[in-house]
């Protein structure tokens, strides 16, 4: 009886060695180089293994083998270096893809290279038809035009080069606009006219007019409005074209899924148009536009909308709460430094977002309130700190967010962490603003609270990076090298603006993968390689993470890998 127990006991060990060592072969391997998890016990491994648009393994090289089967696709790094997927932490979906269909003036240096671009557009319209484009910003320019009013350029020069043609551009952070004369004559804009700023478009909008009450062209925050209900909405087929030049523009720039902060219910249609074609090939975390109160009420309905696939989520609100630096409308607490008599704006009522902070909470719904100045970042924090307060059963891993934070009171900077809101904060700002925000804001508000990164790290907080494209270009490498450096793309100054705020590379690298999961939820899906989790990948030619800085900005990205598919590869 014991001899026989004791053979049943040897076979039983050798069938689970058997199994254990059975292979279960993976469908994609890659292996050969630099291989960074985002995973504080493991940073680094020497390879992974995917099933399907799953990890399964990120190890050593000797725990490789039982993946190791005969129709497994081997990636060999070749020394490259492989990364998570990287997420946009805010930006504007459709506008990038529109950005790459209408004039692009993000790099225009001059105003009378804006008009130039315009009196090329024109001269391929048919007569009346509206040019349109974005992109530009008068404190970028090498070349300031000899007459400005409060800043900015009149529009004289674009109206004399497209007489018939109405014109409007807007300014680099979406913040302001430009028209020419034929468009303020389609829109009853004139020395005369009654800005109807209140009642018909809500508080928060200015026309900048010169010496005589004549409009210079220049509509800032809500009086675009003015203008832009007179330009012909966009087709269902230059909707489709933009959102596929916004899913070829993430791949090729190593971003795997974006976080798309204000989305209309058409957007959201089209979005899932391509998902059941099989063609949505970026992971969307979508915030719906609190322009829209039917449309949020809508959703307060029925709820949250999580996507088991993991492409199309629907669970946060974007407010509007102030406008930008560069147009003079962000809300400040003391006036601007080169404009006395001016503090910027509210352009939502702050009840308003009181109400829709409790409504979040209650609903589920993550609220994601856009604030620049510091009294805006004061005023949000102040409300989502009632609502918590009222309800803080459901207020227990809220997530809430402050979309940018980019000036902030020293009071407020201890309040994300010990509130839990999240800075979705995007570093290239830094390098594009830095230079001239100074001129708007002063030396001592600039030092003591303008792009405090990692004063908000230090404190407990968790940081989203991005580009709030079309704002700036789309490329995470660019902010990953101001995150780091805090200077210029000309790499300047050579110590970076205010050093002590810099993150480092690490703080950088999970800015733009696992914290950004985080801020949408998503950190156990996403964010880091490591078994269970999505295998979206983005391989660079360069090891950002030991590059020296001025190495930084020539990185590229060679491929992009979303749920274990290739969907870019460099030629």
């Amino acid at each position: 009886m014991n001899r026989c127990l004791g053979l049943f006991i040897v076979f039983l060990a050798i069938g689970l060695t058997q199994c254990s060592n059975k292979k279960t072969p993976a469908d994609l391997i890659i292996k050969g180089g630099t291989i960074y998890t985002v995973e504080p016990g493991t940073p680094t491994v020497e390879a992974v293994a995917v099933k399907g648009d799953t990890i399964v393994y990120a190890g050593d090289l000797a725990g490789l083998s039982k993946y190791q089967g005969e129709q497994t696709k081997v990636i060999d790094l070749a020394g490259k270096t492989m990364t998570p997927g990287f997420i946009e932490g805010h930006g504007h979906f459709m506008g990038l893809g529109y950005n790459e269909l209408n004039l692009d003036l993000m790099n225009i240096t001059s105003y009378e290279e804006m008009v130039q671009k315009v009196k090329e557009a024109v001269a391929k319209a048919q007569p009346g038809q509206w040019i349109v484009g974005r992109g530009w910003h008068q404190d970028k320019w090498t070349k300031k035009p000899e007459k400005l009013i409060k800043g900015f350029q009149t529009h004289q020069l674009l109206s004399e080069v497209s007489p018939n043609n109405p014109v409007f551009l807007r300014h680099a952070s979406g913040h302001a606009g430009f028209a020419n004369a034929k468009a303020m004559q389609l829109a009853g804009v004139n020395q005369l006219s009654v800005e109807k700023l209140g009642k018909n478009l809500g508080e928060g909008g200015e026309i900048l007019r010169d010496e005589l009450g004549n409009p210079t062209g220049l509509f800032n925050e809500r009086a675009q409005s003015l203008i832009t209900q007179y330009i012909p909405t966009n087709t269902a087929e230059t909707d489709e074209q933009a959102l596929e030049l916004a899913i070829a523009a993430s791949l090729r720039n190593g971003i795997t899924s974006f976080h798309d902060a204000g989305v209309s219910r058409e957007n959201i249609e089209l979005f899932r148009k391509f998902k059941a074609a099989g063609k949505l090939h970026t992971r969307l975390y979508v915030m719906l536009t609190g322009f829209d109160s039917e449309l949020l009420y809508e959703w307060f309905k029925k709820g949250p909308e999580i996507d088991s696939d993991n492409l199309l989520t629907i669970r946060a609100i974007k407010l509007n709460c102030d406008g930008a630096l560069g147009s003079r409308g962000a809300w400040l607490l003391e006036p601007y430094s080169d404009r006395p008599d001016f503090s910027g704006m509210a352009t939502l009522s702050m009840d308003t977002v009181l109400k829709i902070s409790r409504q979040g909470l209650k609903y589920g719904f993550q609220i994601c309130s856009h604030a620049i100045g510091d009294r805006a970042n004061k005023e949000i924090l102040d409300r989502y700190e009632v609502a918590f307060s009222e309800n803080p059963d459901k207020a227990i891993n809220h997530r809430y967010r402050i979309e940018h934070a980019q000036h902030l009171h020293p009071n407020d900077i201890p309040r994300f962490a010990k509130m839990g809101v999240i800075p979705a904060m995007q570093a290239i700002h830094l390098s594009s603003d830095r230079p001239w925000a100074i001129d708007r804001l002063g030396e001592k508000r600039i030092k003591e609270g303008a792009y405090m990164w990692q004063s908000l790290l230090k404190s407990g907080a968790v940081l989203v990076n991005g580009t709030d494209v079309p704002v700036e270009p789309i490329n995470p490498i660019a902010s990953f090298f101001a995150s780091v450096t805090r200077q210029t793309l000309q790499g300047e100054p050579a110590s970076g603006y205010e050093p002590d705020e810099k993150m480092t590379r690490l703080q950088a690298l999970r800015s733009y993968t696992l914290d950004a999961a985080y801020g949408a939820f998503e950190e156990n899906k996403k964010g880091s390689i490591k078994a269970g989790k999505l295998a979206d990948f983005v391989i660079f030619n360069k090891d950002l993470m030991t590059v020296p800085d001025a190495e930084i900005l020539t990185t590229e990205v060679v491929m992009t890998i979303l749920g274990g598919k290739i969907l870019y590869q460099k030629n």
